[in-house]
C-alpha cells in the first residue's frame, strides 16, 4: 500500500512535504506580483515623424505605405494608426494573447525595412522605430521648478539627458518617454516680406542651411602619397555644426556679383527654443515635464516600481537646485493595497478552518494535523504558479483562499477514519493510521480527481475571460493535487506520530456544543426526510429559484471586472475641432 511506506516512514514524509514548502517559498520571491494577470494582447507600436506634414500628409504618406506591408503579419488580430498635425504618426499593432512579444517586434521589423523605400527622404532620415512595450504606464515621473526658476524646455532637456536613461537601465522596465519632449531647437523664423523683396524662397532657405551646417572632414596636411619625405603629418580640423544663434544667423545665403553677400540675419530671426510647443504638461497646475514608465511583459510591477523610486532618489541627488521631483501616478498603489487585503483575507481564512476544526474534533493534537497539512498545500502552490508562468495577483490568491477550505477536506478525511478506529476498535495509533488509509485511498483520490474536474475546465475557456481565469483554476487545482498526496503521505504519517489511544472528556462548552449540535443534525435530518417524500414540491421549489436566478441575471448589471476605486480621477473634456494649446489649457 501506497500511504504504509510513509506510515512506517515518518521522517521521509517530513522531508518530503518540507521539500515541497521550501520549493514553493523558493518561488514565492521569483514570482512577478500584479493586480491581475496579463490579459491585455501583446502590442507592438511604430513610431515616425515627418517635420511640417500635416495630419492627412502624414496619414497618406507615411501611416499608410506602413499599414500595407505590415497588414498580415504573423498572429496580428488588429492595427489602429494615429498620425498628428505635427507630423507625427504612431502605429499599433495587436496580436494575440500568448504571443511571443520579442519575435512580434522581429516580425514587423522586418515587414518596416520593405515599407521604408516608399516612404518620405526626412522620415528615412529621422529612422521609423518599433517599440514592444505594455499599454498601460506603471508610474508618471514629474519633474518641477518648484521656485520657477526653470522653464519646460529646460526640464525637458534635463530629463532627456539625465533622467530618462536612467529609468531605462531598470530591470522590469520596458519603456520610458516623455510627454511632449521639448527637446532644445534652433528655431528661425522667416520674414516673408523680405524674401519677396530679395527673391528668396523657403527651400532656398533649408538647402543653404542644410549645406553648410554640417560636418566635413577637411583631411591632413602631408599625407601620403607626396613628392618628397615629409617628417610630420597633421590632420585638419574645421569648425563642425553650429550651435550658437549668432552663428547660425551669419549662414550665407546668396553672394551678389558686387562682392556682398546676403545672410540668414537679413531675413529671419533665429532663436534656440524647443522643437515643438503643441504639448502642454502641468502637475497640480505647475507646469512640469512628465515621463511615462511603462513595465516590460512579465516583470515584478512592484519590484520595479520600488527600483524606479531608487533610481530617482539617486538622481535627484545631481539635480541643480531648483528642480525636484515627485510620482503623481503610481499604479502599484492600488496593487499594494489589493494584494495586502487579499493576503488578509487568507490569514483569516486559515484562522477560520483552523477554529472550525478544532471546535469540531475538540483535541488539540487531532486540529495539529490539518494545520500542518495546509500549510503545505498552499506554500507548495507556488511552485506549480512559478513552473507554469504565473504571477501572484488578486485571482490566484482568491484561488488560494478558497482552496483554503478545500485542501483541509482531504485530510480530514483521512484524520477522522483514523480517530474512527481508534475509537471503535482500540486500535494503536499506528494500526489505525495503516487500516484507515486502506479505506480511505481511494476516496481520497476520487476527491482530488473530482475537484480538479470541477475547475480544471475554466482554463480552457477561450477569449480574454480564459485567459483572466485560467491562473485562477489551474491554482486551485494544483492546491488540490498537492493535498491529495499530503493526504496520502504526511497525514497518516502525522495520525500515526501525535494521535494517542483513548480520548478525556471534553470541557463543559464541547459538552454543551456537542448536544447544540446533534439536536440540529436531528432536525435537519427530519426536514432531509420530509423532503423527500414531497419529491415534486422540492422539483418544483427548485425550478422557482432557478427561473429567479434567471431573472435576476436579465436585470443585475454586468461588467468583465468589477469597478473599484483607484484613487485616481480623470475629466473628459470636449472641445471643438482645431483648438488651440492655449484654449485647450
Amino acid at each position: 500500500m501506497f500511504s504504509r511506506f510513509f506510515i512506517e516512514r515518518p521522517i521521509f514524509a517530513g522531508v518530503a512535504s518540507i521539500v515541497i514548502v521550501l520549493a514553493g517559498l523558493a518561488a514565492i520571491y521569483n514570482l512577478p506580483i500584479a493586480q491581475f494577470p496579463e490579459i491585455s494582447p501583446p502590442t507592438v507600436t511604430i513610431s515616425a515623424t515627418y517635420p511640417g506634414a500635416g495630419a492627412e500628409v502624414v496619414a497618406q504618406t507615411v501611416a499608410a505605405p506602413i499599414e500595407q506591408q505590415v497588414n498580415g503579419v504573423e498572429h496580428m488580430t488588429y492595427m489602429s494608426s494615429s498620425s498628428t498635425s505635427n507630423g507625427d504618426v504612431s502605429i499599433t499593432v495587436t496580436f494575440d494573447i500568448g504571443t511571443d512579444v520579442d519575435q512580434a517586434a522581429v516580425n514587423v521589423n522586418n515587414r518596416i525595412k520593405l515599407a521604408e523605400p516608399g516612404l518620405p527622404q526626412e522620415v528615412r532620415r529621422l529612422g521609423v522605430s518599433v517599440q514592444k512595450r505594455s499599454t498601460n504606464f506603471l508610474q508618471v515621473v514629474s519633474l518641477q521648478s518648484p521656485d520657477g526658476r526653470y522653464d519646460a524646455v529646460y526640464l525637458s532637456n534635463y530629463a532627456s539627458l539625465n533622467v530618462i536613461d536612467a529609468l531605462k537601465r531598470i530591470p522590469g522596465v520596458g519603456e520610458a518617454s516623455l510627454f511632449g519632449a521639448q527637446d532644445y531647437s534652433m528655431r528661425i523664423w522667416l520674414r516673408p516680406d523680405r524674401m519677396e523683396q530679395l527673391k528668396l524662397t523657403a527651400t532656398d532657405i533649408a538647402a543653404a542651411i542644410q549645406e553648410q551646417n554640417s560636418q566635413f572632414a577637411a583631411g591632413k596636411i602631408g599625407q601620403e602619397p607626396t613628392s618628397g619625405p615629409v617628417p610630420m603629418t597633421y590632420s585638419v580640423t574645421t569648425k563642425g555644426r553650429l550651435v550658437d544663434p549668432r552663428e547660425f544667423e551669419e549662414i550665407i545665403l546668396r553672394a551678389n556679383p558686387d562682392g556682398s553677400v546676403l545672410r540668414l540675419k537679413n531675413v529671419a530671426r533665429v532663436e534656440l527654443g524647443a522643437v515643438a510647443y503643441d504639448f502642454s504638461g502641468k502637475v497640480n497646475g505647475k507646469p512640469a515635464t512628465n515621463i511615462a514608465v511603462y513595465l516590460q511583459t512579465g516583470a515584478n510591477a512592484l519590484q520595479t516600481a520600488d527600483a524606479v523610486r531608487k533610481a530617482m532618489l539617486e538622481v535627484a541627488e545631481r539635480f541643480p537646485s531648483g528642480i525636484a521631483y515627485s510620482i503623481p501616478y503610481d499604479t502599484t498603489n492600488f496593487i499594494r493595497v489589493s494584494i495586502g487585503e487579499v493576503v488578509k483575507t487568507l490569514g483569516e481564512a486559515m484562522l477560520l478552518v483552523f477554529a472550525v476544526v478544532y471546535l469540531f474534533l475538540q483535541n488539540w493534537r487531532a486540529t495539529l494535523i490539518p494545520s500542518l497539512a495546509v500549510p503545505v498545500s498552499l506554500i507548495g502552490t507556488f511552485a506549480g504558479m512559478y513552473l507554469l508562468g504565473f504571477s501572484i495577483n488578486t485571482l490566484t490568491l482568491l484561488g488560494m483562499v478558497l482552496a483554503i477550505g478545500i485542501v483541509v477536506d482531504d485530510a480530514i478525511v483521512v484524520l477522522e477514519n483514523v480517530e474512527r478506529i481508534m475509537a471503535e476498535e482500540g486500535a494503536s495509533p499506528r494500526d489505525a493510521a495503516i487500516r484507515a488509509m486502506a479505506e480511505v485511498s481511494g476516496p481520497v483520490v476520487a476527491i482530488v480527481l473530482v475537484l480538479i474536474a470541477v475547475f480544471l475546465p475554466v482554463a480552457f475557456l477561450g477569449g480574454l475571460t480564459g485567459q483572466l481565469y485560467k491562473q485562477f483554476a489551474i491554482t486551485i487545482a494544483i492546491s488540490v493535487a498537492i493535498s491529495g498526496f499530503v493526504a496520502l503521505t504526511l497525514t497518516p504519517a502525522l495520525c500515526a506520530v501525535l494521535l494517542k489511544p483513548g480520548h478525556q472528556a471534553p470541557a463543559r462548552f464541547f459538552r454543551w456544543f456537542n448536544r447544540r449540535f446533534d439536536s440540529l443534525t436531528t432536525h435537519y435530518a427530519r426536514w432531509v426526510a420530509f423532503i423527500i417524500r414531497r419529491g415534486a414540491l422540492a422539483l418544483l421549489v427548485f425550478g422557482a429559484m432557478l427561473a429567479a436566478t434567471y431573472g435576476l441575471f436579465r436585470i443585475v448589471p454586468t461588467s468583465f471586472i468589477p469597478p473599484e476605486d483607484q484613487g485616481y480621477y480623470f475629466a473628459a473634456v470636449i472641445l471643438p475641432d482645431a483648438a488651440s494649446l492655449g484654449r485647450t489649457v
